[in-house]
């Protein structure tokens, strides 16, 4: 993860897309330099988010960004438009030349700290026919921040998301940013959709790396490569060591 500081426009913002951009892209090199297949960037530091449409300025300074962490870097690259700005995100891959991007919501009904999120697969999906169709949809299951209140069992969500909303990868995550998914869910998704990568999406440390990536096809980490744990810190260079040796690059 590629997580930004607050972006120009945000309540919370302080910097200067000049730096916020510097930063990013020298965080996002640490990353390629240290093994890590494929980065996802978000505007992470502009909470409270907007819910379904980001403004204007915060598309055009994550353009900004994402345009120059993928002139730097030679993996695939993600974004995620916080908190549910799924064509939002898409337009940003299309101009950008990202190869994916991460949808918290495609399908069902949750309550969240934006209030009620609905997913909206059929403008997500007709929208990427539009704009960029080679970009990769990965959605969550049973997202993070939330409550689903469509579908609770994570094994049928994760089902419809796939099959009936037509996402290319799922996501199990811990219960909020930095809390560890549950194995059990992990497992309970994988058998649902064979044939489909299950990507786990928040709480992967050194310690649980081995683990997670036995269950899953694919790991997201942030919180555990940062000073003090911390997910608005700096990168701690042994932290981001030692995970890359836990998980066994």
């Amino acid at each position: 993860m590629v997580h930004l500081p607050a972006l120009p426009g945000s309540a919370r913002s302080r910097l200067s897309i000049k730096e916020i951009t510097k930063q990013a892209v020298s965080e996002a090199r640490q990353l390629c330099d240290a093994g890590f297949d494929a980065l996802i960037v978000e505007n992470f530091g502009d909470a409270p988010f907007h819910g379904t449409n980001a403004p204007g300025a915060t598309i055009a300074a994550l353009a900004i960004v994402a345009h120059a962490i993928r002139d730097a870097i030679d993996r695939p690259l993600g974004i995620n438009l916080l908190r549910n700005d799924a064509c939002g995100a898409l337009a940003l891959a299309a101009v950008t030349g990202a190869e994916f991007v991460r949808v918290n919501v495609l399908s069902g009904v949750y309550a969240t700290d934006q209030g009620m999120i609905e997913g909206d697969a059929a403008r997500v999906l007709g929208e990427r026919a539009r704009l960029c169709p080679h970009v990769q949809i990965a959605a969550d299951v049973h997202v993070k921040h939330a409550r689903p209140l469509h579908q609770l069992d994570i094994a049928a969500c994760a089902e419809e998301t796939a099959y009936r909303a037509g996402a290319d990868a799922l996501i199990v995550s811990g219960s909020a940013t930095g809390k560890s998914a549950d194995l059990d869910e992990i497992g309970k998704v994988k058998a649902a959709i064979a044939g489909r990568p299950v990507w786990v999406g928040s709480g992967v440390t050194s310690e649980n790396a081995g683990k997670m990536l036995q269950a899953a096809d694919a790991v997201i980490v942030g919180t555990a490569l940062k000073q003090g744990g911390q997910t608005t810190n700096p990168i701690d260079g042994q932290r981001l060591s030692a995970f890359m040796v836990a998980a066994g690059r």
